[in-house]
C-alpha cells in the first residue's frame, strides 16, 4: 500500500513539473501564457519560442507520465497501479501544484504513459496523430484523433485478451480528460475557425492565464 501512495504522489509531482513555462522563461524572459493560445504545452512553446525549445518541451513531457509508470513498474506495483501514476503525471501536468492547479489540456504526457505500457500501438497511435497535423496543420485535431485510435486499438486488444484492461481504463480516462480540455478546440473546429501551425503566436490581448497545455 506504501508503494502504491509513493509512486502516485511521485507521479503526480513530475507531471507538475510546467517544463513549457521553464522553457518560456529561461529561453525568451517571457511567460508563455499571455501569448498566442495562452497554454504551456509544445504547441504553444512552438508560437512563441521556437521549434528546437518545443522539441525539449515535448520531449521532456512525455518523458514526465513515461517515468511515472516505470516507477510503478520498478517497484513491482500491480498494472492498475501502473495506471493510476500515468494517470497521476497526466494530473499533475494539467492541474499542477506548481501554478496554483491550474495546467494543460494532457496530450503529451499521455503519450507518454501509454508509450510506457504499450510502445508499438503507441507509436502507431502517434504516426496516425502526427499524419493528420501535417496534412490539416491542426494540432488539435491530430491530438484528438491520436488518443481516439489508441483507446480504440486498447480495447480491441484487451477483448482478445491481448493487453489488460487496465490499460485500457488509462486510455479512456485520458482520453476523456483530453476530449473535455480540448472543448473549446472542438468548437472551433466545428466553426472552421481553428488556429493552425504557424498562428497564433502574438501576445494575448487579455491578461487571463486559461489553465492549460497541449
Amino acid at each position: 500500500m506504501l508503494g502504491n501512495v509513493i509512486a502516485i504522489v511521485l507521479s503526480y509531482l513530475l507531471g507538475a513539473v510546467p517544463t513549457g513555462i521553464v522553457a518560456g522563461r529561461l529561453l525568451k524572459g517571457i511567460d508563455i501564457r499571455e501569448y498566442g493560445s495562452g497554454k504551456i504545452g509544445a504547441t504553444n512553446v512552438l508560437r512563441t519560442v521556437g521549434v528546437k525549445p518545443a522539441a525539449v518541451v515535448f520531449v521532456f513531457d512525455i518523458g514526465k507520465a513515461a517515468a511515472a509508470v516505470f516507477i510503478a513498474k520498478a517497484l513491482g506495483e500491480a498494472l492498475y497501479v501502473e495506471a493510476l501514476a500515468g494517470g497521476a503525471a497526466v494530473a499533475g501536468h494539467n492541474w499542477s501544484i506548481f501554478l496554483g492547479f491550474t495546467g494543460g489540456r494532457g496530450v503529451t504526457p499521455s503519450i507518454g504513459g501509454l508509450f510506457a505500457m504499450v510502445p508499438v500501438w503507441t507509436a502507431i497511435a502517434l504516426g496516425v496523430g502526427v499524419l493528420v497535423i501535417a496534412v490539416t496543420r491542426l494540432v488539435s485535431l491530430g491530438s484528438l484523433t491520436g488518443v481516439t485510435v489508441a483507446a480504440v486499438a486498447l480495447l480491441a486488444l484487451a477483448c482478445a485478451g491481448n493487453e489488460p484492461w487496465e490499460y485500457v481504463g488509462y486510455a479512456g480516462a485520458v482520453g476523456a480528460i483530453i476530449y473535455l480540455q480540448h472543448w473549446d478546440n472542438i468548437q472551433r473546429l466545428l466553426q472552421g475557425r481553428e488556429r493552425k501551425l504557424g498562428e497564433g503566436g502574438e501576445r494575448r490581448a487579455s491578461p487571463e492565464r486559461p489553465g492549460g497545455v497541449e
